[in-house]
């Protein structure tokens, strides 16, 4: 790969990033800005002729608007801030790829000198020229930028590249097992578990496919649903960029009903937090009635995976200990062979949603629980953070040694497989006195939190405290709710007297 080139690229265009910082784009508005002129710009490279898209007019009538990137890079003034937007409205309406990544697609640009000098940039660089490794990891290089510098929660659409690669060797995702072989995220986010889960393949197999199971490969084998259309536009392109012809669906992974699809792989991070919770959902399919999201999405999870399909789930400390985590991770232990728990180092969504702790939970449909391997990956490490302790590949080496070949987690496996005693096993005995609460198993003891030092930031610790909080407030909700469907009436609090 030609490390220079990505470097290059990427640097040229977050630089002019700042710049239009002072015409109110933010960070994301301007990877969205991005994402709809290099497509044209590409499509240009490769000959694809956008010069006549017919579409409905504005009056209702048959019109036809040239979208081709020579037009659009010829016009200066409010005349390319106007044809930008008619382009944008066009295409949205276009069939395939071309409308996903379209679709209600709006001009951020205020001034036009601005848009101008980014039709510039991207006109600089012959994209197609660029291998894909390049091309692709440019893309990916603004992606990471954009949610290290944008707003906190960044994080629930872009998942540490580093970690998710490791999930990917632990996993296997390799689609020339069987002919209908697919791999889902009902999370999708900015696409990086399917890209990373595609390069996984593409490493293994160096490049070398049939041209029948590449066809497959590139059209039928990865799937995704996102509920913002932001981060599903960067997704297709992301993709795209990689060779890749995704089946992104636009929806609500948890409110919607299923569509009857299963997958063999679903590798996830739901995201984090309680916006946009409030309610149960509806769905005859749940065991366990509850408005947490991520636990609703563990429901999900079992949903759409086949009989003998893997999945891989990043879920938060507090989704281990919540009042109802017990109830879904019992129903999961014995419909599935939840065999392996990782904890997360302390900061490792650094710095896209700091001070959150997390774990990934790797499990097999259709056997059930009778061992859980937990390793603890957090328990005296320094935290992660930005600059001086990044995430690093090494954080998850012996955890991806002791895991072991087997992606169903069937590998012979030992205690002493970690140096530091990192590695525990525990039968499902022992999980049930806990009450399937997997939080609740500790072994190490922390000795780096008694130096001053070596304490959490403060927003860490915040974090923590707040999510420690939420998941008592729900379990209170929860109490007064039963109360009152026995007849137990709330009564006013009496004032009291000055």
């Amino acid at each position: 790969m030609n490390t220079a080139s990505n470097v290059d690229v990427v640097q040229k265009l977050w630089g002019f990033c700042h710049t239009l910082r002072h015409d109110g784009i933010d960070y994301a508005d301007y990877i969205e800005q991005i994402t709809y002129l290099l497509f044209l710009k590409m499509a240009d490279e490769r000959g694809i002729d956008l010069s006549a898209i017919e579409v409905t007019g504005k009056k209702g009538r048959p019109e036809v608007v040239d979208c081709s990137w020579p037009t659009l890079e010829q016009q200066s003034g409010t005349g390319l801030t106007d044809h930008y937007i008619d382009i944008l409205r066009a295409l949205g309406q276009a069939q395939g790829i071309l409308g996903d990544i379209y679709a209600g697609a709006q001009n951020r640009f205020n001034n036009p000198v601005n848009l101008k000098k980014l039709v510039s940039l991207v006109d600089e660089t012959e994209w197609t020229s660029l291998n894909v490794d390049v091309k692709a990891a440019a893309y990916e290089g603004l992606l990471e930028k954009a949610a290290a510098e944008g707003k906190k929660g960044a994080g629930q659409y872009f998942t540490p590249r580093i970690l998710i690669q490791a999930i990917c060797r632990c996993m296997k995702p390799d689609p020339r097992v069987k002919p209908d072989f697919t791999i889902c995220d009902p999370a999708v986010g900015s696409g990086g578990f399917l890209v990373c889960a595609y390069e996984w393949l593409r490493d293994e197999t160096k490049g070398a496919f049939d041209r029948d199971v590449a066809k497959r490969v590139r059209t039928k084998t990865y799937f995704g649903e996102e509920l913002v259309p932001r981060p599903r536009r960067m997704a297709l392109m992301n993709l795209y960029l990689h060779g890749i012809e995704p089946h992104i669906r636009l929806g609500d992974s948890i409110a919607d009903p299923p569509s009857g699809e299963r997958y063999d792989i679903v590798l996830t991070n739901p995201p984090f937090g309680t916006k946009g919770a409030g309610q149960a959902p509806e769905r005859e399919d749940f065991t366990v009635s509850t408005s947490n999201k991520q636990l609703n999405f563990v429901q999900h999870v079992l949903t759409i995976l086949r009989p003998g399909g893997r999945a891989a789930v990043v879920l938060p400390d507090n989704v281990l200990f919540a009042d109802q985590a017990g109830e879904i991770m019992k129903i999961l232990a014995e419909d599935c062979d939840l065999h392996t728990v990782l904890r997360l180092p302390r900061g490792t969504f650094t710095p896209y949603s700091q001070g959150v702790k997390a774990n990934v939970i790797f499990f097999t449909k259709g056997y059930a629980t009778e061992k859980v391997w937990i390793y603890d990956a957090r328990t005296n490490v320094p935290g992660i953070t930005k600059k001086d302790r990044p995430l690093a590949a090494a954080h998850f080496a012996e955890f991806e040694k002791c895991f072991g070949a087997d992606p169903n987690g069937k590998a012979k496996r030992k205690r002493s497989d970690s140096k530091e005693d990192r590695w525990h096993d525990f039968h499902i005995s022992e999980v049930k006195e806990k009450e399937f609460k997997l939080d609740g198993f500790k072994w190490l003891k922390e000795e780096s939190l008694e130096d001053a030092d070596d304490l959490p930031e403060p927003e860490e610790l915040a974090t923590e405290a707040i999510a420690e909080l939420e998941a008592a407030v729900g379990e209170l909700n929860q109490v007064l709710a039963l109360l009152e469907g026995n007849g137990v009436e709330s009564k006013p609090k009496a004032r009291a007297s000055a």
